[in-house]
């Protein structure tokens, strides 16, 4: 890539990092969505034959380590394409980047895509992982089970329609129990609420699985998990949570370069789970030099791995989405009710 091209992108990477912040009017958000789309016009160029692939992800998001994987053992070359990480600086940032063709795949769970097919955006969904949070408490707590919420601080990563807390307020309603009345709910970001759990401030809490690594390392345990919730609401499958995002009309025009990216992210993870030296590689990117939490990190990592998706999954995936149309309603899903199956990228997982 030559210097200007590179210059290039930088400053389009910079420019939609800078102008997410404006999500606060509409005047400004017009303006973000003016600045991305002149910039989705210019084409940048790549000094290779091989088809690219723009990947925009969190700059700290687990899934750098498959990229990362990718990219240091040659896995795009050797599958015919050339991988292209631009990391933002969140999600927002993101979702923009593919809405304004900036970024070829982004990273997001099944509800945000059936959301946007239900507008004017036709996304397709490729399982990636099904590492999820949990429900974790201190270890000496008295909390024991769900009942012994009532009454008690709860931490909430990610905001009133987080998907887990959702869940987890579907199967107390099962159950005879209102959560979101019977709790005194604190929401936060992720690192502040294990913080506060840590000082005592909170009796629990809901965090996504990378930050409940650190606290399981030192004792904290697990209430129950997003998929414990998931399985005792009678869906009995482990489903994918996160996946690789992109255009329909994009993935169908370039099926085969797809197809061998996401290959090529499952060889990653692979040797991610299977070589210690090609952990040991990615430990940086972890952002803790703690061996007890290292571990904790790469055995989730690996435990939700996607190794097939079956009718079964799609069937499992509808019905929780169907339980979170119910609880979430307009603010999470909009209008959507019912999720259209046929978001789901088929590769057969060759």
């Amino acid at each position: 890539m030559y210097p200007d091209q590179i210059s290039f992108k930088m400053v389009k990477l910079h420019l939609i990092n800078s102008f997410q912040m404006f999500y606060s009017s509409i005047k400004n958000l017009l303006l973000l969505y003016f600045f991305i789309t002149i910039l989705s016009f210019s084409s940048v160029s790549f000094s290779t034959d091989k088809p690219a692939i723009k990947v925009s992800v969190l700059k700290f998001g687990t899934v750098n380590w498959t990229l990362e994987t990718i990219k240091r053992n040659g896995l795009d070359k050797q599958n015919g394409f050339e991988l292209v990480i631009q990391p933002l600086a969140s999600i927002q940032a993101s979702n923009i980047a593919l809405q304004a063709n900036a970024a070829d795949i982004i990273v997001s769970d099944w509800s945000w895509v059936a959301r946007q097919r239900g507008g004017v955006s036709n996304y397709s969904f490729a399982p990636y992982s099904s590492a999820t949070g949990a429900v974790i408490v201190p270890e000496h707590s008295s909390i024991r089970s769900i009942q012994d919420l009532a009454g008690k601080r709860l931490g909430i990563a990610g905001g009133g329609l987080d998907k887990s807390w959702l869940l987890l307020r579907a199967l107390a309603l099962k159950e005879g129990m209102d959560l979101d009345k019977d709790v005194d709910k604190v929401f936060g970001a992720p690192p502040l609420l294990n913080n506060l759990v840590l000082r005592g401030k909170i009796d629990a809490l809901i965090n996504f699985w990378h930050y409940n690594a650190h606290l399981k390392s030192i004792g904290y345990r697990e209430l129950i998990t997003t998929h414990d919730i998931i399985h005792r609401l009678g869906i009995k499958r482990t489903v994918p949570i996160l996946g690789y995002v992109f255009s329909e009309a994009w993935a169908k025009k370039n099926a085969m370069t797809l197809n061998k990216f996401l290959a090529a992210s499952r060889q990653a993870s692979e040797l991610l789970c299977q070589s210690d030296d090609q952990w040991t590689a990615v430990l940086p990117l972890t952002r803790t030099e703690d061996s007890a939490t290292q571990i904790l990190l790469r055995k989730s990592y690996c435990e939700g791995r996607i190794t097939n998706f079956t009718a079964a999954d799609r069937d499992a995936i509808s019905r929780i989405y169907s339980i979170l149309a119910e609880i979430g309603g307009k603010k999470l899903l909009g209008s959507i009710k019912q999720l259209d199956t046929n978001l789901f990228w088929n590769d057969d997982f060759e």
